[in-house]
């Protein structure tokens, strides 16, 4: 399939991107809310009966690494575009890669450090610069590379349950154990009261907290999930070539493929479900779903895609919303980080640890109202969504024109 013209977008790759900038806020939202260990563990913290056990379940079943993972397919395809846009338009294609992935880089670390433990775009930024190297592999070979990648990602994740059975014989009331617990388990009274104080206070006593936490967690994260992060951006270039991704496919194509890539993944996500809730979410079954769903997660990435393009109506309101939000999927997620936290941390109205588990999703509701409004509203007048137009400007060196509505977008690429 010949490159895109420079400037040229992919409406199917806005409408997927918008639906992953909304569907992340639903995990998300909970490490914005919660203690650590309530992200994977309903036990840990808000409740896991009723509607909150409901709640927990459709993400796990629906949600949970699907949405992180649809945005590192999009992230390596979009990235495979600015490639085929550079050189289109006669630039250096390494040029703009490394440019866009150092300013990527400075954002996410000031993001990570200033704003929200939580941020993604630092770890994107270096395995970005890592896939620049295979950007050239055809379809088949981007596909086995991504799944020796991601069976080494799942085998990376496998020693963390591993480990916590070996502690429990061993070390049974050890900090290292203490430790897991707070992230898988359920953590001590004690643990739990030091992180409701901690973000229930002030700016400088959690900026103090993420500059001696964060560091190595940004180095764990490349170590832990540096392998399936690029083995996805590899599933996304393929996803492009293939013209998935592109929106190419026959809609039998894509009928096909969900039915397959979901009916995989949906039993087993199912089946991992039941098995937590039976445990009793034992911190050791609650761990092991790291390297278990690591090996069905890219089936059901891909029935995603396919059915957000099956359900797409070009020219529908909705659909139009969705493209608009995907087109400022990199505003739109750094604006949910500044809402969140001035929401539910204590120095905007200090909600955190205030809302069970199923009552966060009216804030997300909301929140994805006011994503939807004011993207399309954003770009009826400018051209970039304001980070958008500023990454832009910083990775070209020169101030990019913003006046004007965006382009319709029959053709979407991120910036």
């Amino acid at each position: 399939m010949s490159p895109p013209a420079a400037g040229a977008r992919l409406a199917s790759l806005d409408m997927v991107r918008g639906v992953a900038v909304l569907g992340i806020l639903l995990l998300n939202i909970l490490s914005f809310a919660m203690p650590e260990a309530a992200y994977v563990n309903p036990r840990a913290y808000g409740g896991w009966h009723g509607a909150d056990l409901a709640a927990w379940a459709i993400n796990f079943v629906l949600f949970d690494g699907r949405m992180r993972g649809l945005f590192s397919f999009l992230f390596g395809a979009s990235m495979l575009l600015v490639i085929e846009r550079a050189e289109a338009g006669g630039r250096s294609p390494a040029g703009a890669h490394y440019r866009r992935m150092a300013w990527l880089l400075v954002f996410g670390i000031a993001h990570l450090f200033l704003v929200w433990h939580g941020d993604i775009l630092a770890h994107y930024a270096m395995i970005g610069m890592i896939a620049y190297a295979m950007r050239g592999l055809p379809v088949p070979r981007l596909l086995v590379l991504g799944t020796m990648l991601a069976l080494v990602g799942a085998v990376l994740f496998a020693t963390i349950p591993l480990g916590i059975v070996q502690l429990q014989a061993s070390a049974p009331h050890g900090a290292e154990l203490r430790h897991y617990a707070q992230a898988f388990g359920v953590p001590a009274p004690a643990d739990i009261a030091r992180d409701l104080a901690l973000h229930r206070g002030g700016y400088g006593a959690i900026l103090a907290d993420r500059v001696r936490e964060d560091g190595g967690a940004l180095f764990a994260l490349f170590v832990f999930f540096g392998p399936e992060t690029l083995g996805y951006m590899l599933f996304g270039m393929a996803a492009l070539r293939s013209g998935m991704l592109r929106g190419a496919w026959t809609r039998a194509r894509y009928r096909r493929w969900l039915i397959v890539c979901w009916g995989i993944g949906l039993p087993a996500y199912a089946a991992l479900a039941w098995w937590q809730w039976r445990s009793g979410f034992d911190m050791r079954v609650v761990a092991a779903m790291l390297p278990l769903t690591a090996l069905v997660r890219p089936p059901m990435i891909a029935g995603w895609i396919c059915l957000i393009l099956l359900l797409a109506r070009p020219g529908g309101a909705l659909t139009a919303r969705l493209a608009a939000a995907g087109r400022m999927a990199f505003t739109n997620y750094l604006a949910t980080s500044l809402i969140c936290t001035t929401l539910f941390y204590g120095y905007g109205l200090g909600w955190y640890g205030q809302l069970t588990r199923w009552q966060l999703y009216l804030v997300v509701f909301a929140i994805w109202a006011l994503i939807l409004l004011w993207s399309r509203a954003w770009l009826d007048h400018f051209r970039f969504g304001p980070f958008e137009w500023l990454w832009r400007s910083l990775a070209r060196g020169s101030f990019q024109p913003i006046q004007g509505p965006a382009p319709d977008s029959n053709a979407s690429a991120s910036q």
